[in-house]
Parts: structure tokens; C-alpha cells; sequence
């Protein structure tokens, strides 16, 4: 399967709608993902552009409950403690800590998008340094967003978590990934229960500057 078939068995979509379309779902089917669509899905991921042609992006795949789960219960506790330490409201934390737990536990796929620098360049002074590993995450991000339109494209849902990057150390100890890949996102993602809900956008004058 590729992007285009996905267009047009979808009713000949354009980029453009496919683009305007795409939602934030947080709400699946129990309905699996298989692995073939999962692994087109990645391979289009993996078409983004990159700084270098690095191809920093790593991916974790899960679908197996029990660690989905020991995944969520794990940055779940992160969350606890910190908007704890923070001094919200104990039933305002475990509110949102269970609401996270369920929306990954729900989810048929979560995918943990990780970083490498092991293909990024070296330099001696620490500017260039923190540049390199910015454009690493940049890269990393590209693919990601590559990954939410063509799951969307495809008929799926997918939603962004920014845990991981809250929770390196738990998201470690729950799941089984090289050393070097650094936890960037978590997307979680199945076929929608109920769609998205639309979002407004800042008008273009807020956002740009034409020099």
C-alpha cells in the first residue's frame, strides 16, 4: 500500500484535503492495525527529509497490551509526581494521570518515536553541539508528522503524547529499546471511535513576516 492507493481508495483525496482533514483522535476502535499497513505507514515515515541525510528517526512499535500498559502506568507515575510537586490538586492529578493510562491502554498501536545522534555530526564546541542534536530532533519530527497524515490518509487516527520527552528514565524501564535512542513522542493510534475535533488556526498575519 502506498500513500497514493490510500488517496484514492479514500475517494481520490488530495494533499491538500488530506492535510486540512487530519485530526487529533484519542478514542479507537478495538479493531487491530496490521502489521504490513503499520510497516507502509513507517517506510512513508521514513521518506521525510533530514539535516545530512542523517535519518535520525527511530521507531518502537507496540501492541502488546502489557507493555503498553507498564508504558503508561510508568510515565503515568512521572506525571503524579511532578504535577504533585507542582501543587495541583490531588484529584485534578489523578483525573489526568487515569485519562492517560486509558488513552494508551485503548489504543490498538502506540508508536515511540526515538531520536539517534549516532549518525549526526561530532564537533568540538558545545554551540554546535546542542545545534546538531536540534536538528537531529527536528528531523525526527518531520518523520513524525509524516507518519500522523499517512495514518490519517489510510483510514487511521493517531494522536501526539509528549510524555516521553517528560519521562526518558520511565519510558526506559517500561520498555526495551537501544541506548542511544532518545524518546522523543509517543503516537498512539487505531481506527477512530468518534472523529477528532477541529481546531482553529492562527491567522496567517500572527505567524508571518513577508521581508
Amino acid at each position: 500500500m502506498t500513500f497514493l492507493s490510500a488517496m484514492d481508495s479514500s475517494g481520490g483525496l488530495t494533499l491538500d484535503d488530506i492535510i486540512r482533514s487530519r485530526r487529533s483522535v484519542r478514542h479507537f476502535l478495538p479493531q487491530p492495525v496490521s502489521r504490513e499497513l503499520l510497516a507502509s505507514l513507517l517506510e512513508l515515515a521514513s521518506q521525510a527529509p533530514s539535516a545530512h541525510n542523517s535519518q535520525p528517526w527511530r521507531f518502537v512499535v507496540l501492541q502488546d497490551q502489557v507493555v503498553k500498559h507498564r508504558l503508561a502506568e510508568s510515565m503515568g507515575a512521572v506525571l503524579r509526581d511532578t504535577r504533585l510537586a507542582d501543587g495541583d490538586a490531588v484529584g485534578l492529578v489523578d483525573a489526568d494521570v487515569a485519562c492517560s493510562i486509558v488513552r494508551i491502554d485503548e489504543a490498538p498501536v502506540a508508536v515511540l518515536v526515538c531520536m539517534t545522534a549516532a549518525d549526526l555530526d561530532v564537533y568540538p564546541d558545545a554551540a554546535r553541539k546542542e545545534a546538531e542534536i536540534t536538528l537531529g530532533v527536528q528531523s525526527t519530527a518531520l518523520a513524525a508528522g509524516h507518519l500522523l497524515l499517512a495514518a490519517h490518509a489510510a483510514g487511521l487516527g493517531a494522536c501526539w503524547m509528549c510524555a516521553p520527552l517528560f519521562s526518558g528514565s520511565a519510558v526506559r524501564a517500561a520498555v526495551d529499546f537501544p541506548d542511544d535512542w532518545i524518546p522523543q513522542a509517543l503516537l498512539v493510534m487505531g481506527y477512530p471511535r468518534r472523529e477528532g475535533k477541529q481546531t482553529g488556526r492562527r491567522d496567517l498575519k500572527e505567524v508571518v513576516l513577508w521581508r
